[in-house]
């Protein structure tokens, strides 16, 4: 009788775990000055149930050397511009980089669940919250994920957010 109580206590709290009902980071912490892997998790379709066809995701410049990964089925476009900053990388002044990146043509299903995959390298004076906003395209309508909230404030469709940390000083 006892296993069974605790049996349901936890099939209980497992169903009030909040649903992810929004696009998320993977790992969303990271440090100042080292290579990142950005997993973009997408857990729905769109309002009344259309899959999602496209995927797109803008770069902000705290991310540099960005460099996205082919999906199977997708295709993929990469949109470039200059960078306010330049980055040194590999002996060279890097002037230009990811600005955005599109996975479409392909297809999730609204009870499916994928990922959207690029790696990238975060600069040395990054630091804080930074914000990734992303479309997610479907048959029929989208989800804008791109609100950044102020402090203390929900938002509907936040934008996937990566704190960013100091690097430790070497002594």
């Amino acid at each position: 009788l006892m296993s069974r109580l605790l049996l349901a206590a936890c099939a209980a709290s497992l169903l009030a775990l909040p649903v992810q009902a929004h696009v998320t980071l993977e790992k969303p912490e990271a440090v100042a000055g080292q290579s990142y892997k950005g997993v973009l998790r997408l857990g729905h379709g769109c309002e009344g149930g259309s899959p999602t066809t496209s995927f797109s995701v803008e770069i902000p410049e705290a991310l540099a050397l960005v460099r996205p990964m082919p999906k199977a089925g997708w295709q993929l476009s990469v949109e470039k511009a200059p960078y306010a900053k330049p980055i040194k990388a590999h002996g060279k002044e890097i002037t230009s980089g990811v600005k955005k990146i599109t996975w479409s043509g392909g297809r999730v299903q609204d009870g499916e669940y994928d990922e959207f995959i690029f790696v990238g390298q975060l600069r040395d004076e990054a630091s804080g919250p930074i914000y990734l906003p992303v479309v997610q395209t479907c048959e029929k309508g989208d989800w804008r994920w791109v609100e950044i909230p102020q402090a203390g404030q929900s938002v509907r469709a936040p934008a996937p957010v990566l704190r960013v940390t100091a690097a430790q000083k070497q002594r």
